[in-house]
């Protein structure tokens, strides 16, 4: 069962702002914003939607394959990927530009103010999925997330070429992304990931309303937030999942990508699509707990207790069955 995820490498350094960004904001001066908050703190984290999913999959007991574009610096973070269970070998070093960075603040509230620097990103488009193919044989699945848009578009195309399921995830890259790129990024995906803001954004983008998309995709993963996950599929009924409660969330940076990871590894397995939503929403409160998109540790205790007490017992035993590698 071997998964490729392309997408964004990247550095995080991540800031929480101790009141609320809307306090700060002028409703009649918003044509000419100038603002500076003041930190109380920084991490300097590894990220990237890429890596961060790829991450989340390598602990959970795949070995998936990265497929990127990073700057020189990246040789320690590449250990530490390898470390966790990734293969990095498709991953492209730049001769010229940094790794992406990604510059977020966070307020009280949870509300984030984000910049991202794609650096060696813009170089992924150099990237030949055929090749990978060609070093790993067969790949399950492909998952299209955030990139340099020419290397998302390649991506797919390549997919569709050799006949490889793929799974659209466009995320921050719609801001980006014209009507047919869209268009052709989503239609025959096994799977769309989105946000509910993105929901929006993606039928805004596509001119597609929302039944005209899932006649073009396997199944339609919306993430709620605190609400939890939407599963939709055409011609049956949509399938709601609770979020797993989180009494104190620390950081909620990543939270999207960890679901990804939980939800694919449980596809991969071939557990219940209602089973790996479950596992994925886990792993995501998981992240919650902790500052950065990879400082997580998961333990296969842990991570079912919280699914046995928000969902019950029902995929329990059968998740233990693949969680039996984690500590």
């Amino acid at each position: 069962m071997r998964i490729a995820v392309t997408g964004s490498i990247a550095t995080d350094h991540l800031m929480t702002f101790p009141g609320r960004f809307t306090e700060q904001l002028l409703a009649d001066r918003l044509d000419r914003v100038s603002l500076s908050f003041l930190a109380d703190n920084l991490e300097v984290r590894r990220g990237g939607v890429a890596a961060n999913i790829a991450f989340g999959l390598g602990t959970l007991g795949l070995r998936p394959v990265l497929v990127g574009a990073v700057g020189a610096d990246f040789d320690p973070y590449r250990v530490w990927l390898k470390d966790h269970g990734v293969d990095t070998d498709a991953v492209r070093v730049s001769a010229s530009l940094h790794t992406a960075r990604f510059v977020c603040t966070t307020d009280r509230e949870q509300n984030q103010i984000a910049t991202f620097y794609a650096g060696a990103m813009a170089e992924a488009r150099a990237i030949e999925l055929r090749d990978v193919v060609a070093r790993v044989g067969r790949l399950e699945l492909v998952l299209v997330s955030p990139d340099d848009p020419e290397a998302m578009l390649r991506h797919t195309r390549t997919c569709r070429d050799l006949g490889i399921p793929f799974a659209a995830d466009p995320s921050q890259q719609l801001a980006r992304l014209g009507r047919d790129e869209v268009r052709e990024l989503v239609d025959g995906a096994r799977f769309l990931f989105t946000n509910e803001y993105e929901t929006a954004l993606l039928q805004e983008r596509t001119g597609w309303p929302e039944a005209e998309v899932l006649r073009r995709v396997g199944a339609w993963v919306t993430t709620h937030g605190e609400a939890g996950v939407r599963v939709r599929g055409e011609g049956r009924a949509p399938l709601s999942v609770p979020a797993v409660r989180v009494p104190e969330v620390v950081d909620p940076t990543g939270v999207g990508d960890a679901f990804r990871a939980g939800f694919l590894a449980g596809t991969l397995w071939g557990v219940p699509e209602w089973c790996a939503a479950r596992l994925g929403c886990a792993v995501a409160a998981t992240v919650l707990d902790s500052v950065g998109t990879q400082e997580y540790r998961l333990r296969r205790d842990h991570l079912v207790e919280r699914i046995r007490t928000t969902y019950g017992t029902a995929c329990t035993a059968e998740l233990l069955v693949h969680l039996a590698g984690l500590s």
